[in-house]
């Protein structure tokens, strides 16, 4: 970790700035002028966003205080208060999601014909079929487990639904254990549609937990059923793989990624009605404490709710669709390298296609002109059209390496996986450098023209994932420019062979020269403000951590450097302190796309320095990654990305948070009634930028 350069009090902390975060996001659901199952859709988001939190970062709080060991972060707070900081605001907002999901938003769908059906609802017809949907599909894949001495509790998966269920009576053997666990298998739905010709409403769902409380009885014959308690356990899911002293880290993971599953608790949520003579055992049990229990007032697993929207053919329910569009040049032509030869390509994701990325890629693998394919690869999904064309090239002939990422946390699987299919067809394959991910987006196709080989890459802040490039906002970059194609190049070598740091041209690598040169841009803007020139700042980034650099920014606002930063997540600088950061704006746009172009503007003496990155500005980021940052060469699009992926986010005053001196985020409102949001990028769209996720 970077040295801290300041005192503590000028440092936010991360683990509760990821809450506040969540707390930005519920707002979205909390907007009454948002599409009903869109809000739906932020009250799971929150939940998804909350079992990573607790996965990774209150493990991480947790295994701290276990061991002693002593503030770590900037702000030097001490782990022990941080988490009781933590439960504290964690605790509360999941009180206010259920609260909103419970008065508002299930009512809200009700009136428009969508009900989640309690037992207590259901008439004669859908009882019986309920019942025999139990019998018929979930009571065959149950394995009840009566504890007593020779059943003891069950090993519990990681956010899986489990049941407490109290028992009265003797069974066959004479037993009186009084209590059972059921676990409910992942291959059974948590919702389930109840058919339309027994359907009282439109649509008319009901919870698996709601069907087995009806029905649980069926598995305990002879035995009376005092209730059944549904509940969920959080693990610690981060992996330790020991980089260095593994031979085949591949190896290591596929034999570490089970245990993912049943790391340490950190988490017990419980229905509400759970009484407390269970809560006490299940605690006891985990080895948790009350501030690690989370009484809920629904499901314990609102996550399972989030495919609802799709299977809900209601338009007027959701944000109104939109056409992606395409840029000029290539609407103009269908071959890619043709479009690239005239002149550096921008697109802007969601708001134009993905498309034009696979179909980058797909001509390479299919024209015989085409020798070799380069590329790496983060995140992609366990179905992959861009996995599938780089199989199919290397199939056909063609040199095909692949930088694929092992540790992508949570796609470690489907990355092994890949990682199989290609070596299968004879493709490199390599896992980066150990100790440094290797999170750089970027494509390298070589091509034979005429007497010479010409190298075509695509490089962009985000994931060579076409599901996510509908959801997320990104910015990729085609070029032949040689210089930049040059600069990939040796990046590609170094990732898969040996050798010194090269002097790249025009890019900018983390762990070698991204952070130095971030510090020296930010040293340059403070040293013409000093001499009473125009200094001014404007970053767009997930998250602020490093110390270095925000001490850098301090200093840079202390000379009258104007300073803009829109962060979606995380930010632990403190914007308007008298005397250090009076010149420097926060603010957080959240809705409906995740905000995930990371843009780096400096003013640098009217020559309008332009980056684009797939790197925060975090310690990880900077040091202990393989992370691209590059510039934008072309005047035209550098006008270009500034004008859509920096000044509508600065002009918004509808989905704008602005953090205050004491780190707290206010909604902005419009002013003199006229809002101002960041323009759609198509007609009729009202643009809204969404999180989480990942």
């Amino acid at each position: 970790m970077s040295k801290s350069p300041l005192p503590p009090e000028l440092y936010l902390n991360r683990e509760l700035g990821q809450l506040a975060f969540n707390r930005r996001v519920l707002a979205q659901a909390e907007d009454r002028g948002a599409p009903l199952l869109e809000r739906l859709r932020y009250l799971c988001i929150v939940s998804s966003n909350l079992d990573e939190f607790f996965e990774i970062r209150v493990a991480g709080l947790q295994a701290e205080i276990e061991t002693g060991s002593p503030a770590a972060s900037p702000d030097r707070i001490p782990p022990t208060q941080v988490f009781q900081q933590v439960a504290l605001e964690a605790h509360d907002l999941v009180r206010c999601q259920y609260r909103l999901l419970n008065e508002e938003v299930l009512p809200g769908l009700e009136r428009e014909g969508i009900r989640f059906l309690n037992r207590s609802d259901l008439n004669n017809a859908q009882s019986e079929w309920i019942r025999n949907f139990f019998l018929r599909e979930v009571m065959p894949v149950l394995t009840p487990i009566g504890l007593d001495p020779s059943h003891p509790f069950p090993r519990v998966l990681n956010k899986s639904l489990n049941f407490a269920v109290e028992l009265e009576g003797k069974d066959a053997f004479g037993r009186t254990s009084g209590i059972a666990i059921v676990q409910a298998p992942r291959v059974l739905p948590r919702v389930i549609r109840l058919p339309r010709e027994i359907a009282t409403a439109e649509y008319d769902f009901i919870f698996l937990s709601s069907i087995l409380h009806a029905h649980v009885g069926e598995l305990f014959a002879g035995m009376k059923v005092v209730d059944c308690y549904q509940f969920r356990v959080t693990r610690n899911s981060e992996l330790f793989v020991d980089e260095e002293e593994v031979k085949d880290l591949r190896a290591a993971l596929r034999g570490e990624l089970p245990h993912r599953q049943f790391g340490d608790e950190v988490r017990l949520e419980v229905a509400r009605n759970c009484p407390q003579q269970i809560l006490d055992y299940l605690l006891a049990h985990f080895g948790l404490h009350e501030d690690d229990l989370y009484r809920v007032d629904g499901p314990v697993n609102l996550v399972r709710l989030m495919s609802v929207p799709d299977w809900v053919d209601r338009p007027d329910l959701k944000f109104p669709p939109f056409a992606p569009g395409l840029p000029e040049e290539l609407a103009q032509t269908e071959n890619m390298f043709d479009a690239i030869r005239s002149g550096d390509i921008l697109l802007h994701h969601p708001y134009q296609l993905f498309q034009p990325v696979v179909r980058f890629l797909e001509q390479a693998a299919r024209d015989p002109n085409v020798v070799a394919i380069k590329q790496t690869v983060y995140r992609t999904g366990a179905e992959s059209e861009l996995m599938e064309i780089m199989i199919g090239a290397a199939r056909s002939g063609k040199e095909v390496t692949v930088v694929l990422e092992l540790l992508a946390r949570f796609d470690e699987e489907a990355n092994i996986n890949w990682a199989h299919r290609l070596e299968e067809v004879g493709a490199h394959v390599v896992h980066g450098v150990v100790g440094h991910k290797t999170h750089a987006k970027m494509a390298m196709v070589v091509r034979r023209e005429e007497d010479r080989l010409r190298r075509y890459v695509h490089l962009s802040t985000g994931n060579y994932h076409p599901r996510t490039a509908r959801l997320y906002t990104d910015i990729g970059l085609f070029t032949c420019n040689e210089d930049v194609c040059a600069d990939v190049n040796d990046i590609f070598m170094q990732l898969t062979g040996l050798g010194r740091v090269l002097r790249l041209r025009h890019l900018l690598q983390a762990p070698f020269t991204l952070h130095k040169q971030m510090m020296r841009a930010i040293h340059n803007e403070t040293q013409i403000a000093r001499g009473g020139g125009r200094g001014q700042i404007i970053a767009k980034m997930n998250a602020l951590l490093e110390p270095e650099v925000i001490a850098a920014l301090y200093e840079a606002s202390k000379a009258g450097v104007a300073i803009d930063l829109i962060v979606r997540g995380v930010c632990a600088l403190k914007p308007g302190v008298p005397g250090v950061s009076e010149n420097i704006r926060v603010r957080s746009i959240v809705g409906r796309f995740l905000e995930h172009t990371r843009v780096f503007y400096f003013h640098a003496g009217g020559a309008e320095d332009v980056f684009l990155s797939s790197a925060d500005w975090m310690d990880r980021n900077f040091f202990r990654r393989v992370e691209v940052c590059f510039p934008v060469l072309d005047s035209r699009l550098k006008k270009r990305v500034i004008s859509e992926g920096l000044k509508p986010y600065l002009e918004d005053n509808c989905q704008a948070w602005e953090m205050d001196r004491e780190g707290r985020y206010v909604l902005t409102k419009p002013h003199r009634g006229k809002p101002v949001a960041a323009p759609a990028r198509t007609a009729g769209h009202r643009r809204r930028s969404l999180t989480p996720p990942p």
